[in-house]
């Protein structure tokens, strides 16, 4: 049986005084993978990578079994075709548009109205998220906890092979962050979507993962832990 996750990503980020050479690589047989680290360490570089969104990346990314990127045999997936959910740190939805128009834009291409498909999965995910009375309100109108909602449905909408999480709670207060976490860890069970989770938070990790990949200076150190 293939893992869920069987990761290896190779590039080098070059910034001013300073060249990053990242080699991650691991599997995963877990529904639910946290990759820990210190910041710098190459988390979020490697998220990007496995969403399309890297370049100059090499090395290979399969999600059960089916190929998203083999630079040995030329395979290169764009983006919108690699079937990958992402939440963005800030979850990153975009002001201009409602809540609605936001679940929307991951099944429409630009430019192009909803299909009554389309709008079936929107009301399906209004009301798995909790989202039906907020349909029409602007992002700068909502509460943390309804963006983070928003953020995870608009990323679930196309149906994802694979959900990203990118530190989705760092960004918040104590108090809130607990209570969002709890929702998070809830919402996850409830979609059973394979998510691989960014976090340097030992209380999201316990919370949320079932098993553990440590980075440290862009390279896998240990094997990690298995949730029992």
């Amino acid at each position: 049986m293939a893992p869920i996750l069987d990761i290896h990503v190779q590039t080098t980020l070059e910034s001013p005084g300073r060249s990053f050479a990242l080699d991650a690589r691991f599997t995963s047989t877990t529904a639910r993978t946290a990759l820990i680290g210190a910041s710098g360490s190459g988390k979020s570089t490697v998220l990007m990578a496995i969403a399309g969104l890297a370049p100059r990346v090499r090395g290979h990314v399969r999600i059960a079994g089916t190929t998203l990127l083999d630079t040995d045999h030329a395979v290169d997936l764009p983006a919108r075709a690699r079937r990958v959910g992402l939440v963005f740190q800030d979850y990153a939805l975009f002001p201009h548009m409602t809540v609605e128009q936001n679940l929307a834009f991951g099944l429409c291409r630009l430019g192009q109205r909803p299909s009554e498909a389309d709008r079936v999965r929107i009301d399906v995910l209004s009301r798995q998220f909790d989202l039906e009375t907020l349909r029409g309100a602007w992002p700068r109108h909502l509460s943390g906890g309804q963006r983070q909602r928003v953020a995870l449905a608009r990323a679930l909408a196309p149906q994802p092979h694979l959900l990203l999480l990118d530190e989705p709670l760092s960004a918040l207060d104590t108090t809130l962050r607990i209570r969002l976490r709890a929702e998070l860890a809830e919402m996850l069970e409830r979609v059973q979507v394979p998510t691989l989770l960014v976090t340097h938070d030992p209380s999201d990790v316990e919370a949320l993962a079932q098993s553990v990949v440590q980075l440290d200076d862009g390279a896998v150190r240990g094997p990690g832990f298995t949730a029992p």
